[in-house]
């Protein structure tokens, strides 16, 4: 990439992916710390089991996916397009060019071509993410007795591992369905995402679905270690000015 594109291909669909974060982080992020907290005050205070912190995450997810759908599928074919034959390119200049195009030329409905897995992906993702991370908090807290800034570096670790492991397979279904090209008739190659999911377990059994998983990981896993870390530090931050 850097010989044939350049430094900037490193970046491509940088604006899709910070109009992503913006959309879909707060969204996911925000509600699942709505719907804990009426959990807790539910549950007269007392903590959480883990199937309900993993349900709080399932509806967050599927909250921030419908948000943050429009700005991933720009995402996706920003950065599909150079794989793609010189005449089947899109050309999108930036994030809103892309969600422009593809309200003229597809209609405002396609902005959520592929949400059904997106939804999936997200649910699954957040249910790894969030789940884990209050779990291995209160591990780490209560059970071993770590300092506050190892406890959340340690939670956001898992966190992230889990995140990745859970949301792996679904993000394959959801980028294929996404960047597929008809054919020359026409025709695409899957029909909807279990179509998708058949023919891939098919052709390359369970394993297929975590092609990539170590890259994977090394992309999810930073990230969701530096959300969790900055967003302590936005709540240490709110209380210190009484928020």
């Amino acid at each position: 990439m850097m010989r044939d594109e350049g430094f900037g291909a490193f970046y491509k669909g940088l604006s899709a992916g910070l109009l992503r974060q913006a959309t879909y982080t707060t969204a996911r992020l925000g509600s699942f710390r709505i719907l804990t907290n009426k959990a807790i005050a539910a549950n007269d205070g007392k903590p959480l089991p883990l199937y309900q912190k993993a349900l709080c995450g399932l509806t967050a997810g599927a909250i921030g996916a419908c948000v943050g759908s429009p700005a991933d599928l720009a995402l996706i074919r920003m950065q599909a397009d150079a794989t793609l034959p010189a005449a089947q390119r899109r050309h999108y200049k930036n994030a809103f060019h892309a969600l422009y195009r593809i309200t003229g030329d597809e209609g405002v409905l396609a902005l959520w071509k592929g949400a059904g897995p997106t939804v999936v992906r997200a649910m699954a993702l957040n249910m790894g993410m969030l789940a884990s991370y209050d779990q291995a908090v209160e591990f780490f807290k209560d059970t071993m007795g770590l300092t506050e800034a190892t406890t959340v570096v340690g939670a956001s670790a898992v966190s992230g591992f889990f995140a990745a492991a859970c949301s792996l397979p679904f993000d394959y279904v959801k980028t294929q369905i996404q960047k597929m090209q008809p054919d020359a008739s026409g025709k695409y190659a899957y029909s909807g995402s279990l179509d998708c999911f058949v023919k891939t377990f098919k052709a390359g059994g369970p394993f297929k679905f975590y092609t990539g998983f170590p890259v994977y990981c090394v992309r999810i896993a930073p990230h969701v270690m530096m959300t969790w870390i900055f967003l302590n530090q936005i709540q240490k931050f709110e209380k210190s000015i009484g928020l």
